[in-house]
C-alpha cells in the first residue's frame, strides 16, 4: 500500500495535477477526502506564510503528514499583482480575475509575468519549503480552454501557446507547481 500524503486544498484541479505527478509514490488525499470542509484563512503576507498556515492547520487537526501550496500570478507592470490575492483578485471567479488583469494591462508594453508556487511540507511535524516559478508574458486576450485560473492569458517563455492551450501532461512538465513538486519529490525520496 502506498503512503498517503494530504494536500491541504479543496481545489479539485490542483489535486488532479499533483496526483498525476505523484501517482507512482503516494496516494494524494485532499481536505475533502479528510471530511474537512473548513476554509483555512490565508492571512499571510507571502506565498510561504499562506502555505505554512494551511499545512499547520492539517497537522494540528489531523496529525497527518501533509503539504500545502500557495500560488499566484505576479505581473511586473502591476507591481506584482495579483500575487497572493490571485484566487480572489476580482472577487468573482477565474474569468473575472483574468479579465481584471487584462483591463489593467490595456496599452501596457511590459507584459512580463510569472506564476510562482511555494509548497510547505509538514513531515512528522517538521516544516520544509520548496519553490517553483514559471516565467512568461500576459497575452492581450484569452486563448484555450484547458487548465484553470489565469492559464488562458499566460504564455510561458519559449512557447507560442498559453497554458490553457496545453494538455495537462505538457503543462505539468513545465508549470510552477510542477517545478516546486519536483523539489518536494526529490526531498521525499532522500528523506525515506
Amino acid at each position: 500500500m502506498m503512503p498517503e500524503l494530504v494536500f491541504a486544498t479543496h481545489n479539485a484541479h490542483k489535486t488532479a495535477e499533483v496526483a498525476l505527478m505523484l501517482k507512482a509514490q503516494f496516494t494524494i488525499l485532499n481536505l475533502d477526502d479528510l471530511g474537512c470542509h473548513a476554509e483555512i484563512p490565508e492571512i499571510g503576507l507571502t506565498f510561504a506564510e499562506n502555505a505554512a498556515i494551511k499545512s499547520a492547520y492539517v497537522w494540528e487537526n489531523y496529525q497527518i503528514d501533509c503539504f500545502a501550496d500557495d500560488s499566484g500570478l505576479e505581473v511586473d507592470a502591476l507591481n506584482m499583482e495579483p500575487g497572493i490575492y490571485s484566487a480572489r483578485y476580482s472577487g468573482a471567479g477565474d474569468v473575472a480575475n483574468y479579465q481584471l488583469v487584462l483591463s489593467k494591462m490595456e496599452g501596457v508594453l511590459n507584459r512580463k509575468a510569472r506564476f510562482r508556487t511555494v509548497i510547505c511540507l509538514l513531515l512528522k511535524g517538521q516544516e520544509f519549503f520548496f519553490e517553483g516559478a514559471l516565467e512568461g508574458t500576459i497575452r492581450p486576450k484569452p486563448s484555450g480552454n484547458q487548465g484553470f485560473g489565469y492559464d488562458p492569458i499566460f504564455q510561458p517563455d519559449g512557447y507560442t501557446v498559453t497554458l490553457a492551450e496545453m494538455d495537462m501532461q505538457e503543462k505539468n512538465s513545465i508549470s510552477h507547481r510542477a517545478l516546486a513538486m519536483q523539489k518536494l519529490l526529490h526531498f521525499l525520496s532522500i528523506a525515506d
